[in-house]
């Protein structure tokens, strides 16, 4: 589980990293913020899209693992579902999140921003830990009688 556990944290901070980039790059001028602010229809879609999909992320990322079939290979087949399904949760979460940063930067726009956050504020409750690991692919033993 170690491995795999070093294998989900690599894109976990992989990604992190790239959003972090993004908000390095325009921050220090590097790159041209506000680029697209007086294209207001396809500000409307991307915002539009992206509030959709941020939210939906949210609630997927966080209850991914709890949806029977998924929790059941995960009991049954440990790491090489603990890989997929972690990969899957980590890709659900920070890939909107990256997207977020980046439209925010070229919109200016802070609902991006807002969108980005709430995304970051989720990535401490899936952090791959291999602690986190081997508990999420263990029988939970329900105590109610």
């Amino acid at each position: 589980m170690k491995k795999v556990s070093k294998q989900l944290m690599f894109i976990y901070v992989l990604l992190a990293a790239v959003a972090l980039a993004i908000v390095a790059l325009y921050e220090l001028d590097v790159l041209e913020s506000g680029v697209l602010t007086e294209s207001k229809q396809t500000e409307f879609v991307a915002m539009t899209v992206m509030e959709l999909t941020s939210l939906a992320a949210a609630f997927l990322g966080l209850r991914l693992f709890k949806f029977r079939m998924i929790h059941a290979e995960l009991v049954t087949k440990k790491e090489p579902a603990m890989l997929k399904w972690g990969m899957l949760r980590l890709l659900i979460l920070e890939v909107p999140m990256v997207v977020n940063t980046y439209l925010y930067y070229i919109y200016m726009n802070a609902t991006f921003g807002y969108l980005a956050i709430i995304l970051l504020l989720t990535l401490p409750f899936v952090m791959p830990t291999e602690s986190r690991c081997i508990a999420e692919t263990t029988e939970e033993v329900n105590s109610e009688k």
